[in-house]
């Protein structure tokens, strides 16, 4: 069935008014020639797609290259053929006439259809979903000829800013606005708003507000459901903020953080060259697993896969099976950010040049090192080099030392020339320095040397290191002066080992300043095959030019070094793969972020030196009290440019069971903010006893063939693929039309026991029902 030939209005009956001709005919025009090309992009990026596979792979950039054209088309197909002509979320008639057609992606009719279908031209960060728009500010409007009539203007783009961010207070220029409900590739609905009294001309749903309300009480799933066409004022403006600096998003339960968040995201890698994946990204770090789940699809559906996401376990290897802290005042003492630098003088105490010098016997001299030798050696290690990686810097400039020595000792050795004959080394893989080898040889198996240098500058494993800081108080002391003796002794546990969720912020320290022990074995086993690369290319190049018979002696070109070299296949040699959330990124978004403490910011601070980040959260939903100003709280972590936008409307939660759940927050934090609910259900919040909990699922779920349910409080609920079972703090960041609380009594006391009720109230959409003993 052509999309040029079926309607795309699918209108209920109970909508028939709103089927007139009069009213959507130039929008079904408009709609069908954006499916025709749709269709025409998705015909040419496959053909274009196909051909970039069947391209030899090369090597180098040529195949870097390759790769992310793949990647761009791949991007672009996804999108196109997961929405179709529902790419489009609505329009805008400005003052002057003209109608904007606002998409997800930006579209033309011109041949190829799609604006920057592969990224062609787009800037880094200008997203895989329209590149050249950002760099062209796409101002354009249909009409325009820069690529054939403008079809749908991308949502990120100036020119599609004030379908968002108009009202009736400001319109920015229009004289309405049309917003579409999709429903499998069809509109099911649309409602228009009115600026002027020139917008009543063939507008017939004037019940914008009405409309967007009853959207937000759709029926939930277990992902995030399309929010982009129903995004509002306030929070179109924190989307498109500037990324300079720390901007907090603060805002109570429903009031959209989350997709402000996500959005947001979305719109920086489109507009903000800085972000792009070339200069570092973006990470996206919410608070647990079952969130990361829910909001997976949000950004793939904005036309970004790029973007890591990850909880703060993720951040380490150990944190998927660290344990919570059982005792308060050790993770008092472990949130402290003073903790964390205690990983620095740790680490400082295993790179101790010798303070005695020593004998070095070679097979051409014995040399005497002096402590003063092994001070410059120690010296040579670049400043922020990883103490494992560096390693090998202070071996080399030790062989240095020992080889400056041995010459002066040894006139006649050669071994001091550094212009000696390098093919002699070339196997050895040491370009450069290749006159060494023999020295080098000779040194790595002198075991005293060797020994000497393993205690003065070990090779350590993060883990090692604060363990250890667990387990040898007067190691933990040295490192750490401020504590006292008391809290010294209470940090010491029987099992060093024994990761803990507050461990993390060290490990991650410890790690970052140690980098990888494997670095140094690794990097001589790839000189190692690189050499003998280089032997096999070189036995090769001797053969053609002993067996070469022609009249020039073309094949004597071979004998340079540089020759030689390119013929060896880098791309043949072993490669490492970065850790792929050591960052730096250039940009950090941080859902839930009241709930970090000043050690947890230090993995985020270590991962995003440009201090480019959005902050998302809600001081009274912290478990642990959030008695400072956002600026106060993130000027002590090291964040010092920081702006505040506040939201204060609750879009999500029902008026009857934020009624409810508000006393329960404010008894406890006087001053939360409470955001204001601007829908009711009709339905109050029912209390009933314990017993009638299948009862109550049994019930709703009859009457609700969609929807999902969440019984929070119960562990011994057994979730189905409709009602999830989850903890007051795992149900945080979550929303459900049905939501249970099992004995909220017993969640706690004081400021945990109320944000955890509070926290689990609010993440209704329909209904709420509280169940006691």
């Amino acid at each position: 069935m052509s999309s040029l030939t079926t309607r795309v209005f699918e209108l209920p009956e109970r909508l028939a008014a709103k089927d007139d001709p009069a009213l959507i005919a130039d929008d079904e025009r408009h709609l069908a020639a954006v499916a025709g090309s749709i269709e025409r992009s998705v015909a040419g990026l496959t053909a274009r797609l196909d051909a970039a596979r069947r391209a030899p792979g090369g090597h180098g950039q040529q195949a870097l290259d390759r790769d992310q054209e793949i990647h761009r088309l791949s991007s672009r197909l996804r999108t196109l053929r997961r929405y179709g002509v529902d790419l489009c979320l609505g329009r805008i008639v400005t003052a002057g006439g003209e109608t904007v057609y606002i998409g997800r992606l930006g579209l033309t009719d011109a041949p190829g259809g799609v604006d920057a279908a592969a990224g062609t031209g787009a800037p880094d960060g200008a997203g895989t979903a329209g590149g050249a728009q950002a760099a062209a500010g796409d101002g354009a409007v249909p009409g325009d000829d820069r690529g054939g009539r403008r079809l749908l203007v991308d949502w990120r783009a100036p020119a599609a800013e004030r379908f968002f961010a108009a009202t009736h207070a400001d319109p920015m220029g229009l004289v309405s606005r049309r917003r579409y409900r999709w429903a499998r590739g069809r509109v099911t609905d649309y409602w228009d708003e009115v600026f002027t009294p020139e917008g009543l001309e063939g507008n017939a749903a004037l019940d914008d507000q009405s409309a967007f309300v009853a959207s937000l009480g759709a029926s939930r799933s277990p992902r995030m459901r399309d929010v982009l066409g129903t995004i509002q004022a306030d929070q179109n403006t924190i989307v498109r903020a500037s990324s300079d600096g720390a901007l907090v998003v603060d805002g109570g339960p429903g009031t959209g953080k989350t997709v402000v968040a996500l959005h947001r995201t979305a719109y920086l890698l489109y507009h903000d060259p800085r972000l792009g994946h070339r200069r570092g990204g973006v990470l996206f770090v919410g608070p647990h697993q079952p969130y990361l789940a829910y909001v997976s699809d949000v950004l793939p559906s904005l036309g970004e896969e790029g973007v890591q996401t990850c909880t703060l376990r993720d951040l380490v290897p150990e944190g998927g099976r660290a344990a919570p802290e059982s005792d308060p005042e050790v993770a008092r003492l472990k949130a402290s950010a003073a903790l964390v630098k205690a990983v620095e003088p740790a680490v400082g105490l295993y790179e101790n040049p010798p303070a005695a010098g020593m004998l070095v016997e070679t097979p051409w001299a014995d040399i005497w090192l002096a402590p003063e030798d092994w001070a410059e050696a120690f010296a040579a290690a670049d400043p922020g080099t990883p103490h494992n990686e560096a390693r090998d810097q202070v071996w080399d400039a030790l062989v240095d030392v020992l080889a400056d020595r041995l010459a002066d000792a040894d006139p006649d050795s050669g071994l001091g020339d550094r212009a000696g004959d390098e093919d002699e080394f070339d196997a050895y893989g040491i370009a450069g320095e290749a006159v060494d080898a023999p020295l080098r040889r000779a040194l790595a198996a002198n075991r005293d040397l060797v020994r000497a240098f393993a205690r003065a500058w070990p090779v350590l494993e993060p883990t090692d290191l604060v363990g250890d800081l667990w387990s040898v108080p007067a190691y933990l002391r040295l490192c750490a002066p401020s504590l006292t003796p008391d809290e010294v002794r209470r940090l010491q546990r029987a099992d060093a080992q024994a990761w803990t969720l507050s461990d993390l912020p060290l490990l991650d320290a410890a790690r970052l300043r140690l980098g990888d022990p494997e670095a140094s074995r690794r990097r001589r086993r790839q000189e190692a095959v690189a050499a003998a690369e280089r032997e096999r290319m070189s036995q090769v190049v001797d053969h053609l030019i002993a067996t070469d018979d022609s009249d020039l002696g073309v094949m004597s070109m071979l004998r340079g070094q540089d020759l030689r070299g390119a013929l060896v296949d880098d791309a043949a040699l072993p490669a490492v793969d970065p850790d792929r959330l050591a960052g730096p990124f250039a940009h950090v978004v941080v859902d839930e972020a009241q709930e970090l403490t000043d050690a947890e910011w230090q993995m985020l601070l270590a991962r995003c030196p440009s201090r480019s980040f959005t902050i998302v959260g809600d001081r009274a939903q912290a478990r642990h009290g959030f008695r400072e100003s956002w600026t106060e709280r993130l000027d002590r972590v090291g964040l010092t440019s920081v702006r505040t936008a506040s939201l204060s409307i609750n879009y999500r939660t029902p008026e009857e069971v934020m009624a409810a759940a508000a006393p329960v927050i404010t008894e406890a934090i006087p001053d939360a903010n409470v955001p204001t609910s601007v829908r009711g259900t009709g339905v109050p919040v029912r209390y009933a006893p314990a017993a009638e909990l299948d009862a109550v699922l049994a019930a709703w779920l009859d009457e609700h063939a969609e929807g999902t349910a969440c019984v929070v409080g119960d562990p011994t609920f057994e979730e189905t693929d409709r009602v999830r079972s989850l903890t007051p703090r795992t149900v945080k960041g979550l929303e459900f039309d049905l939501v249970v609380l099992v004995d909220p009594e017993a969640f706690g006391t004081g400021i945990e026991g109320a944000v955890d009720r509070y926290v689990a109230m609010t993440r209704a959409t329909q209904q709420l029902v509280v169940l006691t003993s």
